[in-house]
Parts: structure tokens; C-alpha cells; sequence
């Protein structure tokens, strides 16, 4: 009797704890990223060309971007090859991201959809440090411009275009 009545109990409990509907697609805002992208840009390390890809990854639940560019020797300056990884994910309602690079930097960014589906803006948060954007913005359906800028801590708002550049979709 008494696993009779808890049973009745679950059932009549069960409707309420219905599945939650689905958040909106917290990848929104970056999906038009996903493929294989070729650039050229400019900026304080001089003229450089680079890859990058974004990929889904762990099943969709991560978007991974990889990257590298290459600067020339130039005005006394050796050759550079940068490298870096970016793994964005949803967290407290919105995007993140953990950016790495063969530099030794880390930097911790949120995501946030720019008005209008003009791109999207990946901004650290102010501190003791820098404060760093990197914003990808669309041309069309197979074109993306990429600008990096840096902030003094002290003046958080006060950015400066550190590189930034065109990119094609590969075919």
C-alpha cells in the first residue's frame, strides 16, 4: 500500500518537473565564424598574413577557433609567428571565452552580439592589466574584417588597433 501511494506521489510530482524550453542558441552570434578563413592584415607588428578556423567540438558544446599569422622580417625586427587557441563556451547566461597563444598570453573574454548582426565582440574584463577587443565583423556571407584592439587599465574605453585585417572563407 504505502509503495502504492509514494508511486502515485512520483507520478503527480513528474508533470511538474517537465523539461525546462531550450535557452536561445547561445552560439547565435558566432555561427556565422564556423569554417576555414585565409587573411592579410597590418598593424603594430607590421604586414602579415594567417589562418584561422572555427569548429564545433565535444559534441557541439564548444567552439573552437585555432589561428596563426606570419610577419615578415621588417625594419630590424625578426620574423614572427604567432599562434593561438580560442575554446568559447556558454557560461551564466552568456558567451565566454579562453583565449592562449604561443606568446604566453591568457586572456579570459565575454562575447556579446553586435547591434543588428553587424558581428560580434569578444572584450576582457577591466583590471590591474589591459583591457583587450577582438571584434569579427561581416562582409557578406564569405568575408569577415578582424580588428584587435588594446585599452591602457586606466583607461578602459581608450582603445588602440593593434592589427586588424580581411579575411575570405576557403571554398
Amino acid at each position: 500500500m504505502f509503495r502504492t501511494l509514494l508511486l502515485f506521489l512520483l507520478c503527480a510530482l513528474l508533470p511538474a518537473q517537465a523539461p525546462q524550453p531550450q535557452a536561445s542558441d547561445p552560439y547565435a552570434a558566432v555561427r556565422f565564424l564556423a569554417g576555414d578563413w585565409v587573411g592579410e592584415g597590418s598593424g603594430d607588428p607590421g604586414k602579415g598574413s594567417g589562418e584561422f578556423s572555427f569548429r564545433f567540438e565535444l559534441e557541439g558544446r564548444t567552439l573552437v577557433r585555432r589561428s596563426w599569422a606570419s610577419y615578415p622580417a621588417q625594419n630590424g625586427r625578426a620574423a614572427i609567428r604567432h599562434e593561438d587557441l580560442m575554446t568559447l563556451f556558454p557560461e551564466d547566461g552568456g558567451l565566454k571565452a579562453l583565449y592562449v597563444d604561443n606568446e604566453g598570453h591568457v586572456i579570459h573574454y565575454a562575447a556579446r552580439a553586435l547591434p543588428g548582426g553587424a558581428g560580434v565582440e569578444f572584450l576582457s574584463p577591466a583590471g590591474r592589466g589591459p583591457v583587450f577587443r577582438l571584434t569579427y565583423r561581416p562582409q557578406g556571407a564569405d568575408v569577415v574584417t578582424v580588428s584587435f584592439a588594446i585599452a591602457p587599465p586606466d583607461k578602459p574605453e581608450a582603445f588602440t588597433t593593434y592589427v586588424e585585417g580581411v579575411s575570405r572563407r576557403k571554398k
